[in-house]
C-alpha cells in the first residue's frame, strides 16, 4: 500500500472567522497554517484566498502573496483552487493558474451546492483544461458526483492531461453525492488503472471518510474548508484535524508521505515558483 498523502484544506470559501477563529485569512496566516500542516503530517496544502475583509477572492496577487508566505516557510506541495466561490465567473476563478503552481483543483461538472448551483459547463471545462495545459499545472480532479469522473476522462480522451491522473472525492455536500462507504467504493470503481484518489468528507462525515480512505489505500483531505469541528460542539484547528488523521494512520500501520515522496507518487515536477 502506498504511503498516505494528507491534503490540508486550510481556508475554503464558505466559512469565516466568526464561524471558527482558527481559520487562516491573511497571506501570512495561510503561510503559517501551511507550515503547521506540514509539521503535523500533511504533504499538500489546498488553498483559497480572502480579501482584506475576509471575503473569498480569486485575485492572482493575493494568491501570489499566499504562495510566497508558504514557500518561505515549508516545502509542502501547494495546490490552488480554481473553484473559488459559487457565483464567480470562469475567468475570475482561473486567475491563479498563471502563477504556475504545482497543482490546482479542477471541478469537472455542475452540481447543486446547498441552496446554490456550482456551474461548470462542458465548454468551460475545455477552456479550463487548456489553461492547465498552457501553464503546466497538474490537476486534481475535484469530484462532487459520479458524472464528473466521466467528464474528466472525456478530457483525457481528447488528449489533454496525458500524465498521471489524481482525483479527490468531495462527499457529503448537500445536493451532491452522500458520504457513505457504498458511494465511495462506487466512485473508486469508476477510475482508470493507475489513477490515485483522495477523499474529503464534509462536516461530521470527515472522520469516517478519512478512516475509509486510509483503509482502502487512498489518500485523505481534511481541514477547516470541509469541517469546523473536532467533535460535536468543539471547534477544531487545521492542525488538530491533520494530527488526528496522522495518528489514526500510524495506528493502522499506514506510513505518511513526505512532500517530496508525494511529488513522486503524483508525478509532479517541482519547479521554483515565479
Amino acid at each position: 500500500m502506498q504511503k498516505l498523502i494528507i491534503t490540508a484544506a486550510l481556508v475554503g470559501a464558505e466559512v469565516s472567522k466568526a464561524d471558527n477563529p482558527y481559520l487562516p485569512i491573511s497571506p501570512e496566516e495561510i503561510g503559517i497554517a501551511a507550515q503547521e500542516a506540514r509539521e503535523a503530517g500533511a504533504s499538500i496544502a489546498h488553498i483559497h484566498v480572502r480579501d482584506r475583509e475576509g471575503k473569498p477572492s480569486q485575485d492572482k496577487e493575493l494568491y501570489r502573496q499566499a504562495i510566497e508566505e508558504i514557500q518561505k516557510r515549508t516545502d509542502i506541495i501547494i495546490q490552488v483552487s480554481t473553484g473559488g466561490a459559487v457565483g464567480m465567473s470562469g475567468a475570475e476563478r482561473i486567475q491563479p493558474l498563471s502563477l504556475r503552481p504545482e497543482m490546482a483543483s479542477f471541478t469537472t461538472g455542475t452540481v447543486n451546492f446547498g441552496n446554490d448551483v456550482f456551474l461548470n459547463s462542458l465548454p468551460q471545462l475545455e477552456t479550463f483544461a487548456e489553461q492547465f495545459e498552457k501553464y503546466g499545472v497538474n490537476p486534481e480532479f475535484e469530484i462532487f458526483d459520479v458524472g464528473m469522473i466521466a467528464n474528466a476522462l472525456a478530457l483525457v480522451k481528447k488528449g489533454l492531461f496525458p500524465g498521471h491522473l489524481h482525483f479527490d472525492f468531495v462527499m457529503g455536500v448537500p445536493g451532491a453525492i452522500p458520504a457513505t462507504a457504498d458511494h465511495l467504493l462506487f466512485l473508486i470503481n469508476q477510475l482508470p488503472a493507475g489513477a490515485t484518489w483522495s477523499v474529503a468528507g464534509i462536516g461530521k462525515a470527515q472522520l469516517t471518510m478519512s478512516v475509509l480512505g486510509i483503509a482502502l489505500g487512498g489518500h485523505v483531505r481534511v481541514g477547516l474548508e470541509d469541517n469546523l469541528y473536532y467533535r460535536k460542539g468543539e471547534l477544531a484547528s487545521n492542525t488538530q484535524l491533520i494530527e488526528r488523521v496522522a495518528r489514526i494512520a500510524r495506528e493502522m500501520d499506514r506510513l505518511l508521505a513526505e512532500p517530496d515522496e508525494a511529488r513522486i507518487m503524483l508525478s509532479l515536477t517541482r519547479s521554483k515558483y515565479y
